[in-house]
């Protein structure tokens, strides 16, 4: 089971950027009736886990154990939610972890590189941020502000509790009750604001490597967005899997990279498409070159009856298989009721996944991949040469 409590990076000031993460790691750090170790000590006493994670609009905490102990998840679940402890020692000593945390990310340079592509894409707002924040940040966060940023954030409004699996639904209900009595009453859905239109064009990080890590993007669509299952097709035509355009002619025909993909995100208001490549320096030109070629071939020819067909039936399978793992249910229901507001049926979705047509995918393609696009790339590599001209 788990608690969505919905606030996150993108709800933060600039200058707390990274409070969320960083109350995410405090909870765990004891409550006014149980210590770190105790929590911990309960957890793996049943051989069960517990931990958490922060995203961009929400940060979620859950649970998994055996279904007989389900009295022991939901009271743990309450207790961190409604009575953390957020002591000023527990604060100084956990704000060293999170920036031993920042400079192990700052050395994984495949993931430096999609931070540096979402600030390209959303330059100047909060959905270009680090999630964890940055280090002037996370070292100026105060106690206080821990504190209060939990008091107006973490109320029962603002949360959502999921379960799946051998369980009751009203003996839930009664024990979430109970667990959850203690939160402050209320609360409410952050205000956002919507990023505009803005993009940068090129971003780049010098470091020493045996690769240049490339990171190429566009604004993608909403969460609520009636073309959002075309995207997903788009997506998996493009690079969401191994019959992939991008996989097949980068990796498996010409062998210029080990790992390329394409992904796409959304948020409650806007989102983003974005293809990864990571290949040696005197690659980049030729790699480059392949991706805008593809990009292009999509939106001037869209898909093939046989991509489509392919993409739909990956979509639905890996939907359908999805179900069959009880933390997955329970991330699909507290993931949809605290961003969406409501959960679609299984019937529903896969309605919508075969509905998809040629000419749905080829509109969201002229839609999205002709727009302006942003590179990213980390690596040893210059602004000149990733600017000049490739054939």
């Amino acid at each position: 089971m788990g608690a969505w409590v919905g606030v996150g990076a993108r709800d933060e000031p600039a200058e707390q950027s990274g409070v969320s993460h960083f109350l995410e790691h405090l909870l765990f750090k004891g409550t006014t009736t149980r210590s770190a170790k105790a929590i911990a000590e309960a957890v793996d006493r049943v051989g069960g886990e517990m931990n958490a994670f922060t995203t961009k609009e929400y940060t979620a905490y859950y649970t998994r154990l055996p279904a007989e102990h389900l009295a022991l998840g939901v009271e743990l679940l309450g207790d961190v939610l409604t009575e953390p402890a957020l002591r000023d020692s527990d604060v100084e000593a956990e704000r060293q972890v999170i920036l031993e945390e920042l400079l192990m990310d700052a050395d994984l340079l495949d993931d430096r590189v999609h931070v540096l592509l979402a600030e390209s894409l959303f330059p100047g707002h909060p959905l270009g941020r680090e999630t964890a924040g940055e280090p002037a940040t996370v070292s100026a966060i105060t106690a206080e502000q821990v504190r209060a940023f939990f008091a107006e954030w973490y109320r029962p409004r603002n949360i959502v509790v999921a379960a799946a699996g051998a369980l009751a639904h009203d003996e839930v209900v009664a024990r979430v009750e109970d667990a959850f009595a203690r939160a402050t009453p209320g609360g409410a859905a952050p205000q956002r604001t919507t990023p505009d239109g803005r993009v940068r064009p090129l971003a780049t990080m010098r470091r020493r490597g045996e690769q240049v890590h490339l990171a190429l993007g566009v604004r993608g669509l909403p969460r609520r967005h009636p073309d959002r299952e075309a995207l997903d097709v788009l997506n998996h035509v493009l690079g969401g899997g191994m019959s992939s355009r991008l996989f097949d002619e980068i990796r498996e025909q010409r062998g210029l990279a080990y790992a390329v993909y394409s992904s796409a995100t959304s948020y409650a208001d806007t989102g983003a498409v974005m293809i990864y490549a990571g290949t040696s320096p005197a690659r980049v030109p030729e790699v480059l070159a392949l991706v805008e070629a593809q990009l292009d071939q999509l939106v001037h020819r869209g898909v093939t009856d046989e991509e489509l067909a392919v993409a739909k039936g990956y979509l639905e399978g890996a939907f359908l298989l999805g179900l069959e793992d009880s933390a997955s249910r329970m991330a699909r229901l507290g993931g949809a009721l605290s961003c969406i507001g409501d959960v679609r049926t299984v019937d529903e979705q896969v309605c919508r996944y075969r509905a998809v047509t040629a000419d749905d995918v080829a509109r969201v393609a002229r839609a999205l991949l002709a727009g302006t696009r942003s590179l990213a790339a980390v690596g040893p590599v210059t602004r000149k040469e990733l600017l000049a001209p490739r054939g």
